[in-house]
């Protein structure tokens, strides 16, 4: 095959991690294999319970990747490894425009999106966005953890917009992708047509903007960028996965552009969401699965949207490999295979919590919730904050608050300083297992 059919195929491949989301790409169409070109019609191959599987429910997903890259017309054809037809090894034709990002998915619609009490204000000011552009909070900065629905928002606002906008421009783009043309355009000496596609649209959708910490000449470019929009009278929004003050790696003037608008966050959803989340995500694919299936995994899944999507897509696929009903047993095996097993105590309170971890650590409750910088208070501290967002379905702000009014990023901190020293400290680990024991009696 030669390189420009594999430069094709690269784009195709990224396309696809676009629209169907990095686990189900994974199982279901990373084993994918470029063939060649038959005339209009792209040839592909795989194993054969893949091949089937792609065939049967990503059809309409590697139709649109392939159409975005190589142009409307093409084709695609997935056959079993060893049957797909030798074809002539040419050069693809190219998509008219490269990098920099372009349309909204059409997957991710307000109709897909689930709402729950970690994602109503969010989700509120999209659409409201959507609904007025620039009227309503412009600029729009979303902030949350991977993997919680921020990207979906984002395609949902553009799908609108161009829906029921009347005529209004709108392009989305990752800021990896926005870095990765504004380099290309220097090289090639094309700025004006990177500013073309950037600055001259009427909406503007920029997902994981922490990407450009510490990136001097794209940090630059983007806030002319931003400049240009907003006196022009566009609308911006941006994602992060941090707050705009907690950028630290982003100069000062662009942070506060972020911060002028409305800063809102997602968090992480509770068990009420996840199940309505599996629900939805079942009804789209037309799986049969029974509540008591989806509510095991709502329970043993509750980091994040994208974990638990993929941890349905991998019992389904060993549900179909397998030939075995899909049901709350097979469910509970799959996961446990994982390493996963149901959350316990849902009836958690905060309180509770920071009296077992105070036990546990032998300190007393008062002296876990003092100012203390000693670090065994600190260490447990951190560790009640984590168990305190493991074991409940409070937000941080809430969690914050039940700990001596702190902030919500303060609980964030000690969140991300616990699963990072579990990950590496065996007795730090065994304390997090002795204290989740303890709440599953």
């Amino acid at each position: 095959m030669s390189s420009n059919i594999e430069e094709s195929w690269q784009e195709i491949r990224s396309a696809l991690r676009n629209r169907v989301g990095e686990s189900t790409y994974g199982l279901w169409l990373a084993p994918l294999r470029c063939v060649g070109l038959d005339g209009d019609t792209l040839l592909l191959e795989g194993p054969p319970e893949v091949s089937a599987w792609a065939t049967a429910r990503y059809a309409a997903a590697l139709r649109e990747a392939a159409a975005a890259v190589l142009g409307a017309s093409v084709g695609v054809s997935v056959e079993a490894t060893g049957a797909a037809r030798q074809v002539r090894s040419g050069p693809l034709r190219t998509a008219a425009h490269h990098g920099g990002g372009g349309e909204p998915n059409p997957k991710y619609t307000f109709e897909q999106f689930v709402i729950g009490k970690s994602n109503r204000l969010a989700h509120a000011a999209a659409l409201a966005v959507a609904e007025l552009p620039t009227q309503a909070y412009n600029p729009l900065f979303i902030y949350g953890s991977p993997g919680l629905g921020k990207t979906h928002l984002l395609h949902a606002i553009g799908n609108y917009v161009r829906s029921f906008g009347g005529g209004l421009s709108v392009r989305y783009a990752t800021a990896e992708e926005f870095t990765n043309a504004f380099i290309a355009a220097l090289a090639s000496r094309s700025t004006e047509s990177f500013k073309a596609r950037f600055r001259g649209v009427d909406v503007l959708l920029l997902d994981d903007v922490q990407f450009i910490e510490r990136k001097a000449r794209s940090e630059e470019e983007m806030f002319h960028t931003f400049n240009s929009l907003y006196d022009a009278g566009s609308q911006l929004v941006v994602t992060s996965d941090r707050l705009p003050g907690d950028l630290a790696g982003i100069e000062e003037r662009l942070r506060e552009r972020f911060a002028s608008g409305l800063v809102t966050d997602i968090e992480r959803p509770d068990r009420a969401t996840r199940v309505a989340i599996l629900r939805k995500r079942a009804a789209f694919d037309g799986l049969a699965v029974d509540d008591a299936a989806l509510e095991v995994i709502a329970d043993s899944v509750t980091t994040n949207i994208r974990a638990l999507e993929g941890a349905l897509i991998r019992i389904v696929a060993v549900a179909s490999l397998e030939r075995r009903i899909l049901d709350a047993g097979l469910v509970t095996e799959v996961l446990a295979r994982q390493g996963l097993a149901p959350a316990v105590a849902h009836g958690a309170t905060v309180a509770a919590v920071q009296n077992a971890v105070a036990g546990h650590f032998a300190l007393s409750t008062a002296a876990l919730l003092s100012r203390s910088r000693d670090p065994r208070s600190t260490w447990a501290r951190q560790v009640a904050m984590y168990m305190a967002r493991e074991l409940t379905d409070h937000s941080l702000p809430h969690i914050g608050r039940e700990f001596g009014g702190r902030d919500h990023t303060t609980v964030l901190h000690a969140c991300r300083r616990v699963a990072a020293r579990i990950a590496v400290d065996a007795a730090a680990l065994a304390d997090i297992a002795a204290l989740t024991n303890h709440f599953a009696r």
